[in-house]
């Protein structure tokens, strides 16, 4: 999985380098394996974007972009996508990624987390929790994609901070950037990923790379997606 996502990354418009920050061993030597760069850090890192943050302190680059490694699914446009804000309004800081909710069952899915945004774009909340309400059934909701770009200078900044009560009630990083008085920018997406949290998620991103597979013959050569613990 983790070669996948890696050289998904790498296809992205505007990305300079790739480098897998993990405090496992294992993943590293996988890593290597495949030619691919690799860092280890500390285990006591709170959060990804704080293991980010490590390794932000040692590059010489005006942004970085965290992906999951748990997200096989990712389209190279889709960092994009979280990257274009940055030329267009030096103001921005951090940005991340939202989709429709297509599947009303994402609506209750502790797994599925979900965001509200202000007219701007910028994020008001994120939770685990159905939001908005919708009582009269009206309105989008959005599902937030764990995707984050980060202008160098605020990771640093934002790794710095010490951690919010919200953060921890609903086990959100990003819950930290916004309690501090932080805005995100939540860019809609028109693609889709799935992260990979439950043996659930694991058959059905199987079940989609067999169909992109059927789709486009070839494409799925030398392609295995495993679960990582």
């Amino acid at each position: 999985m983790i070669e996948h996502v890696y050289r998904r990354a790498a296809e992205a418009r505007g990305v300079d380098a790739v480098i897998v920050a993990t405090d496992d061993a294992r993943i590293v030597s996988a890593v290597e394996r495949f030619g691919g760069i690799a860092r280890m850090t500390s285990a006591a890192h709170r959060t990804g974007t704080d293991r980010v943050a490590e390794v932000a302190a040692a590059l010489d680059c005006d942004v970085l972009v965290n992906v999951q490694g748990d997200e096989p699914l990712i389209v190279p446009a889709m960092i994009e996508e979280a990257l274009a804000p940055f030329a267009a309004d030096p103001s921005i800081n951090m940005t991340t990624l939202r989709k429709a909710i297509s599947d009303p069952a994402d609506s209750t899915n502790p797994h599925v987390v979900k965001v509200v945004c202000n007219r701007l774009g910028d994020a008001l909340y994120f939770s685990r929790a159905p939001i908005p309400c919708q009582l009269k059934g009206q309105g989008t909701a959005y599902r937030h994609v764990g995707l984050y770009a980060y202008r160098r200078s605020f990771l640093l900044t934002l790794a710095g901070l010490p951690q919010t009560p919200l953060e921890v009630a609903e086990s959100l990083e990003q819950l930290r950037v916004l309690e501090h008085g932080f805005p995100i920018r939540a860019i809609e997406t028109r693609f889709d990923s799935i992260g990979v949290d439950t043996p659930e998620d694991l058959v059905r991103v199987r079940q989609l790379l067999a169909q992109h597979a059927a789709d486009v013959p070839g494409a799925a050569a030398g392609r295995t997606v495993t679960a990582r613990t």
